[in-house]
Formats: C-alpha cells, structure tokens, sequence
C-alpha cells in the first residue's frame, strides 16, 4: 500500500538535509554543478538521467536548455553549502516533492559515490520538511535560504550577527550555487533561472531592488537568523 503523502498540493515547504555524520557533499565546484543540474533534470514527471544518450557531448550546463515535460513541483529558491542543502519548494501535483527528493538525492548520491569510490547513504537520513504556513514565514524563508553561504566566512553568524556586513553582501552577490544572483538584478540572466519559477510564488520582489532591500535589512539590522542545520 503506498504511503500517503505529507504534502499537499499548493502548499510551501522548506525542504533540507545535510551529509551523514556532518560530511562534506560537495568537495569541489564540479559537484556542486552536478547537484545544481540535478535539480532542473529531477523535476520532471518523467524518469531522466544525466547518463542518457540523449545527454552524451554536453556540458552539465548545456543540460539546462533541454527543455522538459510537465515538472513535479515549483522551486521558489535555493542554497547549496559545503555539508547541506535547502530548497524552498511547492507542492505542484500529489506526491511531487516525494519524487522530486528522492531522484534528486538517489541521482546526487550515485553520482557521489562513483566519484568518490565510497559506499553507503551520503545524506543523514530522510529529508527534513518544515510546512510553510503564513506568508511572513514565506518572505522570511527567502532572507534565511539566500544568507545561508554568510556561515562560509562567518561561521557563527546566525548565533552573534555579522561583523563584516559590506564583506558578506560582496560575498552573497558572487556565490554561485543558490539562486541569489537569479534575484538580485545583477544584469545578467544566468541559465541556472530556469530552475526557479518564480511567478509560483507571492510577488514579494516585484524588481530587483525589493530582493536587494530586503537582503540589506537582514545584513544591517537583524542580528541573527534561526532555521534548519
């Protein structure tokens, strides 16, 4: 009997996970951009893999532009930091993001693996989901996923707050691998905006500027931030 679903359709969810016993899942940049092409790939109603003749000369990113069939869920934003992950996601058709999850963590991991001639689970267990269910957590999602990679230069800043704020803007606006540069306007349209589909989710940043404001009040007068790993 399959096992009924803790999702609904048309709901938020923030969706994480980090590597078992704390391990780093992402030791270079060529990982990070297998995950990232994962997450366009493994939304998609119908089974896809990287390894696929179709796929043979590619680049990863040239992945991208491969356009798919109807997508499991909506992505709304993204964060992918040495040890963990997080995606701010919503629940498009029954069982999407159950799917989504698990052909992106199965892909990731297999791909890990190989790589890295190791055995065994990768992620710590079972992905963890927090139900988003008011819109004031909704827009504060958007801060907390975005400001994640912050912890790469200031390790404790979630806990003490920011003692070098210009460095951590400088720092957010050239981090590649979550969806940042996808909203902050920086005048280029990077083929990673295609995973993200924002017209899914409230029009909180209506231009560039709403994302950049909101971004520079959480770095200048909010002094610490708390959810997930």
């Amino acid at each position: 009997m399959q096992r009924r679903s803790a999702f609904s359709v048309g709901e938020y969810y923030h969706i994480y996970n980090r590597g078992t016993d704390k391990r780093e899942i992402f030791l270079d940049k060529p990982d990070y951009l297998r995950f990232i092409v994962l997450l366009y790939i493994s939304n998609n109603v119908d089974a896809v893999h990287v390894s696929n003749l179709k796929y043979q000369g590619r680049t990863l990113m040239g992945i991208l532009n491969i356009d798919k069939k109807d997508s499991l869920v909506d992505i709304g934003a993204y964060c992918l930091m040495p040890n963990h992950f997080h995606i701010l996601i919503k629940e498009k058709i029954d069982n999407g993001i159950s799917q989504f999850i698990r052909k992106l963590s199965t892909g990731y991991s297999m791909y890990f693996n190989k790589r890295y001639e190791r055995t065994g689970n990768l992620f710590q267990g079972k992905f963890k989901s927090m139900h988003v269910d008011n819109d004031q957590y909704l827009k504060y999602l958007f801060a907390y996923i975005h400001l994640n990679p912050i912890k790469i230069i200031e390790p404790g800043w979630k806990e003490l707050g920011i003692r070098e704020k210009d460095k951590a803007e400088s720092f957010l606006k050239d981090y590649e691998f979550s969806s940042y540069m996808d909203y902050d306007g920086n005048g280029t349209e990077r083929v990673e905006a295609k995973i993200v589909k924002k017209e899914s989710f409230p029009e909180y940043f209506l231009t560039a500027k709403d994302f950049n404001d909101m971004i520079k009040d959480w770095l200048y007068y909010k002094d610490t931030i708390k959810v997930g790993p």
